[in-house]
């Protein structure tokens, strides 16, 4: 079993006609910004790609079409987290058919779930993709809760395939839990504590910024560079209060990727005033 590695992005997902519609053209030049910039792959349709506004069906061209676009041994990660778990084990089972090299999952938004429900779902999730690598997606700020330790070991105990981790979570204190356990990967997904966690164990990162900067993620994963955390640092900070799904497809669509900015409602365009925001932050990278 091939484990993820490295430098991942979670990518945007291009969309067309004020987001109402998949722009599939797209994603093979996003696929190569993200390769050469030094990337070792991608997570799609998580968070930072919309995943959850997105239909099944649309969910599923993207994974096609993403792994389509990759270059060898260019990693493609698929989320396949949906409200119900039968939406998830579906795309968990397409991920796997189509030709990903792994899925993540995050514990289902809305209900607080106990820890029973947790591990039949993610259970639900991992067997469905089996044998590809499965990783459990902690991101407490959009599911509303957390997913406890004990819940990430039992899964480890009950399925093989059950791999790793994707952690989002802020402050360090936060994160600090879900490192250390026997056998799971850890991805770090706040940019500024990427050194942090891989001095305590950590193998990379799964990045939001590197899908609009991955020189810089690149370089902060793979080199240690002190330059690079002072850059992703500064990154957050400035985009904070920033839709930034929106600003990463406006750096996007600066640097010519992608031919528009557009996200899916609820979430907005940004305004005159933060796109020359945007344009200011990304000049220095």
């Amino acid at each position: 079993m091939d484990r993820l590695h490295g430098a991942i992005a979670a990518a945007v997902t291009p969309l067309r006609d004020g987001g109402r519609a998949l722009d599939t053209d797209s994603l093979a030049p996003l696929v190569a910004f993200l390769a050469n910039g030094g990337l070792d792959g991608l997570l799609a349709c998580g968070t930072t790609g919309e995943g959850v506004l997105l239909t099944v069906d649309e969910r599923r061209r993207v994974t096609e079409a993403f792994v389509a676009a990759a270059p060898a041994s260019f990693q493609i990660a698929v989320h396949a987290g949906a409200q119900s778990t039968s939406d998830t084990v579906a795309l968990a089972a397409h991920a796997r058919d189509a030709g990903a090299a792994a899925v993540a999952v995050i514990a289902p938004p809305y209900f607080p779930l106990g820890s029973r429900e947790l591990f039949d779902h993610f259970v639900a999730a991992a067997t469905a993709c089996d044998p590809l690598p499965f990783y459990v997606y902690e991101f407490a700020a959009r599911s509303g809760y957390t997913i406890p330790v004990d819940v990430v070991r039992q899964l480890r105990n009950e399925r093989d395939n059950v791999v790793g981790m994707k952690v989002s979570d802020t402050p360090f204190d936060a994160v600090e839990p879900y490192l250390g356990e026997d056998g799971m990967d850890v991805f770090i997904g706040s940019e500024p504590l990427v050194r942090a966690g891989m001095e305590r164990g950590a193998v990379g990162a799964v990045s939001g910024l590197a899908t609009a900067w991955p020189s810089v993620v690149s370089a902060l994963v793979h080199d240690h560079s002190p330059e690079a955390h002072l850059r992703v640092t500064e990154l957050r900070e400035r985009l904070d209060g920033i839709p930034f799904q929106s600003a990463l497809k406006q750096v996007l669509l600066d640097e010519g990727v992608l031919p528009r900015a557009d996200v899916r409602p609820p979430l907005r365009g940004l305004t005159l005033e933060e796109r020359t925001a945007v344009s200011a932050i990304a000049v220095r990278a």
